[in-house]
């Protein structure tokens, strides 16, 4: 099984069926635009505008189940993402990623890449694995996604390669990035 069996919600346009991504490196990020991570939308855009060329694609999944920090209908956070943070890589329409009413795609990202923890050697790392313990502790249980900007990069053949949680920034990415990108 491969991700390009799924089919997502399109945010302005038909489903997002994962298989127009066959043969590329995939980036997947459940996002937030108004969620004090959402400026991890400006170092989303760098990766995507410095590897899209080389064969990465991007996809945005809007969620509102972390602190209701995507409140707006589709049409209005895609609006907003284009002109006040300068997203131009798609983004689906909003997606539950935890919970009974879960897209499958996110139980099947999180089986194959599961919860590692969150990195205690950075502040930020600490900061979010305390905070989750301490207010949304059944979040922090299992593999589930913890946040919002939980990043999910795929293979060039759709499996899963690397998981990244949360606090850790877009450009950090970069050198797995690269890596699928020679294979």
């Amino acid at each position: 099984m491969t991700v390009y069996t799924y089919t997502l919600g399109g945010n302005g346009r038909e489903a997002i069926d994962l298989s127009e991504y066959r043969g590329k490196a995939l980036l997947i990020v459940n996002t937030a635009s108004r969620c004090g991570y959402s400026r991890h939308f400006v170092g989303l855009q760098r990766l995507y505008d410095a590897y899209r060329g080389q064969g990465l694609e991007l996809l945005g999944v809007p969620c509102n189940q972390f602190n209701a920090k995507e409140p707006d209908d589709d049409a209005q956070l895609q609006a907003y993402c284009r002109n006040e943070l300068g997203v131009t890589f798609p983004l689906a329409a909003k997606t539950d990623v935890i919970g009974p009413n879960a897209h499958p795609l996110f139980g099947y990202l999180t089986a194959r890449l599961p919860f590692a923890g969150f990195d205690e050697t950075d502040e930020n790392g600490r900061w979010m694995r305390d905070f989750l313990l301490a207010k949304y502790p059944d979040v922090y249980a299992g593999d589930g996604v913890k946040w919002n900007f939980t990043k999910f990069l795929i293979d060039r053949d759709g499996r899963p390669a690397g998981r990244f949680e949360t606090p850790v920034e877009p450009d950090a990415l970069a050198p797995a990035i690269e890596a699928l990108l020679r294979r």
